[in-house]
């Protein structure tokens, strides 16, 4: 059954509480069987299944994020916590040439504030693509990552004839259950007499925006697109001072017949098919900063609906695959449950819009391509046993691997350790459909109790095919100084001033460094490599969000790693072959190792201070400051003539520094 119909957002905007259908996709439970193994339970099939949609647009005026979000988001207001995607579109993000080399090396604020209130809600981020100030954000509940598959984004610059990104378009497209789905955020130009140049504009993103594949190439090929962002359509003919009559008589209606994008709507053939819901929350542009109160500046600008989000489903017929087949599992339908403003948001002139969509299928994909069998509880270090067997036709790789995850966990590469998706018989398994096993060995587990989430990591589609439910890790914890190895790890966990060199970006292990890039010419790690990037003392433990997860910081500073210039050959890259870890015995370089038994494990651990070097945390890190890196070898020269030892890099990180002379000499 069709979901009933939402809410009704109050004309002055603010929070809307929209109603679910009970058809909507549960979270899966765990299927038992005989034995300590369990599996996760299909989705449940339903004759109408349902996926809540969540788009949020926002320009936000290069300021600073907020320290709340989760009413623009919709997550505090009961049964909207079942939303499964969650799509955030951003304009006008700080850019600066200073803010866009942090944020080139490490993970912006903002990105940072909605991982951190989201990922206690067990929204996992998906893709995320930037250009410039642009930035599109997409969310998804971790049990339906294996469901999100053929993961791809794009970019179109329009700015300055499509040389600059300030203006222009960035996207995401994947396979939605089996459906094709495509979010698109754009900045278009500004001001009232720009109603052309903003069409063209949009014609130029949808013709430049291809995708690899042959399910759907183009944006508009898609099953579903929602189109978003600050779109500056105005409202023409009418004065000022009409416009604000009517916003405060909550007379919306008469403003509309007058809105650009309504008129476009019905005149230009390349917005022919799109819908969007009703207006009733009054013009989102232009606010004076810190206020509610629409513009009091010399130039008065008119308000208008510039903020929008808008939807548009494939006509029957159009982009059909080879043989006049359907490309995806079937129709579907959208119903609009919520479309408000957020006035409670000041930091901006520009108010953010939300919208809610329930999203019928007719099919559904209901078997995910890879599925795990963990035992309950990880009691002892024995009982850490994996089996998985993957889907016939899945397209299976040397370099896939399981990832242990806390619960609450933020992104894909936000693992505590992982091994390696590698055993003897694995071409056979995959044949013949039998279950393949890898074991964690015991230094790759958590200590402590908790709850923990495996996922199956495909190398060959860059995302989660296959999770596992909540489960428990319940291992003693080791005494306190039972070790020269505890006892080194926390006195580097207490060092107060921290370097990282940035050398040899390019990493082969599946770190986040791995992440699949989107086709912008942002500057690369690489062009950097001159720069030593260091802490401010300033900045240090400044927490933005009040959620739980906003306090998974480091534990202290990371380490001091210097590598001073006469010593860079004896830094090794890490590799993907295993003939390097097998034949390196030298405790001073831990990479991988293998357990025997029925099968082998490659493991690395990421519960270690070093290790939280890996660049998959650079952005848990604070404010930068840059340095010569002449200044800083100076200070390291020092710190050697007192006999200070150099760290060693962690498995996961870059660069695997030696400690000896004659290995440096060797390598």
């Amino acid at each position: 059954s069709t979901p009933p119909p939402g809410c009704r957002c109050p004309p002055s905007g603010g929070r809307c509480s929209p109603r679910r259908s009970p058809a909507t996709t549960s979270r899966p439970g765990r299927a038992r069987r005989p034995g300590p193994l369990a599996c996760p339970k299909p989705f449940p099939a339903s004759s109408s299944p349902a996926a809540g949609i969540t788009v949020v647009t926002w320009n936000v005026g290069t300021a600073m994020p907020p320290n709340d979000v989760t009413s623009l988001l919709h997550l505090n207001t009961g049964e909207t916590n079942d939303a499964d995607v969650i799509a955030i579109g951003l304009q006008e993000v700080n850019s600066k040439i200073n803010k866009r080399l942090k944020d080139a090396l490490f993970t912006d604020q903002w990105s940072e504030l909605f991982m951190d209130v989201l990922s206690p809600f067990h929204f996992v981020l998906v893709s995320t693509v930037r250009m410039q100030g642009v930035i599109l954000l997409v969310f998804a509940k971790y049990y339906h990552l294996p469901f999100l598959q053929d993961i791809q984004t794009d970019c179109t610059r329009t700015g300055l004839g499509g040389y600059w990104g300030n203006k222009g378009g960035v996207s995401v497209r994947l396979s939605i259950f089996g459906h094709m789905v495509c979010f698109l955020n754009c900045h278009l130009p500004a001001h009232l007499e720009k109603a052309e140049q903003r069409k063209e504009d949009f014609a130029t993103i949808l013709h430049m925006q291809q995708f690899e594949g042959h399910a759907a190439s183009g944006i508009l090929d898609h099953d579903l697109v929602f189109w978003f962002g600050d779109l500056n359509f105005r409202i023409e003919s009418l004065d000022i001072r009409f416009v604000k009559y009517a916003i405060d008589s909550n007379i919306l209606s008469q403003l509309w017949e007058k809105d650009q994008l309504n008129i476009a709507k019905t005149t230009w053939p390349v917005l022919s098919g799109f819908q969007e819901g009703p207006l009733n929350f009054p013009p989102t542009f232009k606010f004076d900063v810190g206020t509610n109160k629409y513009d009091s500046s010399a130039k008065k600008r008119k308000p208008a609906w510039t903020d929008r989000i808008l939807w548009k489903i494939k006509s029957p017929g159009v982009g059909l695959g080879v043989g006049g087949c359907w490309p995806s599992r079937g129709v579907l339908s959208v119903s609009q449950l919520c479309y408000c403003s957020h006035m409670e948001y000041t930091i901006s002139d520009h108010k953010p819009v939300a919208a809610i969509f329930a999203v019928q299928f007719a099919s559904k994909a209901d078997k995910p391509p890879v599925e795990i069998y963990v035992a309950d509880e990880w009691s002892r270090p024995e009982q850490a046993v994996v089996r998985y067997r993957m889907a016939a036709g899945f397209h299976r790789s040397s370099w896939d691997w399981i990832g242990l995850y806390r619960v609450g966990f933020r992104h894909p590469k936000d693992y505590m350790s992982y091994v390696w998706a590698r055993s003897d018989d694995g071409e056979r398994c995959l044949e013949k459909q039998l279950c393949a096993q890898v074991i964690f060995p015991e230094e790759a587990l958590p200590k402590g109790r908790g709850e923990y989430i495996l996922g199956y990591y495909s190398n060959t589609f860059n995302s989660i095919t296959g999770v596992t439910e909540p489960f428990q890790i319940s291992l003693p914890r080791p005494e306190e100084g039972s070790s020269p190895t505890d006892s080194s790890g926390s006195s580097s966990e207490e060092e107060d001033d921290s370097t990282l060199v940035l050398l040899a970006p390019k990493s082969r292990s599946p770190s986040p460094g791995k992440m699949k890039r989107h086709r912008s010419r942002s500057p690369s790690l690489a062009k950097f490599q001159g720069l030593i990037l260091r802490p401010s003392s300033r900045d240090r433990a400044v927490s933005r969000s009040p959620s739980p997860q906003s306090c998974r910081g480091l534990p202290g500073d990371i380490p001091t790693i210097h590598l001073p210039q006469e010593e860079l050959g004896g830094c090794r890259a890490n590799t993907k072959e295993p003939g390097w870890a097998a034949d390196s015995q030298d405790a001073s370089s831990p990479s991988y190792q293998t357990v025997p038994g029925q099968s082998s494990s490659w493991w690395v651990s990421a519960d270690t201070p070093l290790a939280r070097a890996d660049p998959r945390n650079l952005g848990l890190l604070p404010a930068l400051r840059l340095e010569m890196i002449d200044q800083a070898m100076g200070r390291q020269r020092e710190s050697e003539d007192q006999g200070y030892p150099c760290p060693r890099m962690s498995p996961t990180s870059h660069l695997g520094c030696s400690t000896s002379p004659k290995e440096g000499s060797s390598s």
